[in-house]
């Protein structure tokens, strides 16, 4: 018996809905420039954006600079870059919206060298990282998540959507083997899945007897911030594709 052939329907009733969203909100952020930084001077500097753990929500900003390279910063320590450190209001997350508004900002407020804008954050901010990172590689020419993970589902898209963007996007990732607040299977999920879905440029380093804190480590020396030194966005990686 020849199974009855279905008859054609007609395109299900679709409508659309128009309307306006009117939002003002405020990010604080600290910052440090270069040593030998001259505003109105035709030099471009890099720029470092960093995004803070969740410990260092709230309203009093200076809490951006509890970890992280701006802690340096305040023990004398001087950097080539730009330093940027956005606060995470309490009880929210990193957002990638607001980080996109404020990146623009410095950009035009700060002698930025935009082929040389470097990401990285730890804990919420290397969650924050990732999200950031991989939504919009096209942005950064390096990035560096500390102990945080991202969703399977922003790989895959990415690696779908953004094209040689995603796929070339230098990544350095950073956990602690004993990190018993992320488990450092994050970071090799996140890594592994990368790869799988055709990432050409990334890396994780594991600190055997590290627990949580391993941004400690990451950012304590040299090698990071030579590393992202060594990158610049190229400009087939400028078109957001």
């Amino acid at each position: 018996m020849k199974p009855k052939t279905q008859p054609t329907r007609p395109a299900l009733p679709a409508q659309k809905f128009t309307f306006h969203v009117t939002c003002k909100m405020e990010t604080k952020f600290l910052f440090s420039l270069p040593d030998d930084y001259k505003p109105g001077s035709a030099q471009r500097w890099p720029l470092l954006f960093f995004l803070h753990g969740s410990g260092e929500r709230g309203t009093n900003v200076q809490r951006a600079a509890i970890h992280g390279p701006l802690s340096h910063v305040k023990e004398g320590r001087s950097f080539p870059f730009i330093i940027v450190a956005p606060l995470c209001p309490e009880k929210q997350l990193w957002e990638n919206a607001p980080l996109l508004r404020l990146l623009d900002h410095v950009t035009k407020k700060f002698a930025v060298d935009t082929s040389r804008i470097f990401l990285t954050g730890l804990s919420m901010g290397g969650y924050g990282t990732w999200s950031l990172g991989l939504a919009h590689p096209e942005k950064f020419a390096a990035i560096a998540p500390i102990c945080g993970g991202a969703n399977a589902i922003n790989i895959i898209l990415g690696s779908r959507d953004k094209g040689v963007n995603f796929k070339n996007l230098p990544i350095w990732a950073f956990h602690g083997a004993k990190d018993d607040v992320v488990p450092v299977s994050e970071s090799k999920r996140v890594v592994n899945l990368l790869r799988r879905n055709g990432a050409t440029n990334v890396k994780l380093t594991v600190y055997p007897e590290t627990k949580h804190d391993s941004w400690k480590e990451a950012y304590r020396g040299t090698d990071l911030y030579e590393w992202f030194l060594s990158h610049s966005l190229p400009d087939e990686r400028r078109s957001g594709k």
